[in-house]
């Protein structure tokens, strides 16, 4: 039997501390998800000015990184290339950057999805997250 790295309470309370950090350094006003490796929601923080719509988004990315492997920004470029019929992909709905999978030693232990600002902003504050348990 095989047996491979999961997250626990310490790992998620680690990453959204971090992601927060990141987030109010730059006074961005985020939604903060994680999610295991199956996509299953463990956590989320919505911060104080967060649109309620960031809710939804951050989650359906974390699940969209967690399920696919690769951060959702490929699904979004796969897309934005004209690749349409993407849209009808199965159980993933955020399908825009700002997922990033949580990878250790080529297996995904789960991911971090944030919603509320640029993509580009939500992707760097999820790497911010995931920096702090060395990953």
């Amino acid at each position: 039997m095989k047996s491979k790295p999961t997250l626990d309470l310490s790992d998620l309370k680690a990453v959204a501390a971090a992601a927060e950090a990141e987030a109010l350094k730059h006074n961005w006003a985020v939604t903060i998800a994680i999610v295991d490796d199956g996509g299953h929601l463990l956590w989320l923080q919505r911060l104080d000015g967060a649109p309620p719509v960031s809710a939804h988004i951050a989650p359906a990315k974390a699940h969209t990184a967690a399920l696919g492997r690769r951060e959702s920004r490929v699904y979004e470029e796969i897309i934005n290339g004209g690749r349409y019929s993407f849209l009808s992909a199965p159980h993933l709905s955020g399908m825009l950057e700002g997922g990033v999978p949580i990878l250790k030693d080529g297996q995904c232990l789960g991911a971090v999805g944030v919603s509320g600002v640029k993509s580009s902003e939500d992707a760097q504050i999820a790497r911010a997250g995931i920096a702090a348990i060395g990953l």
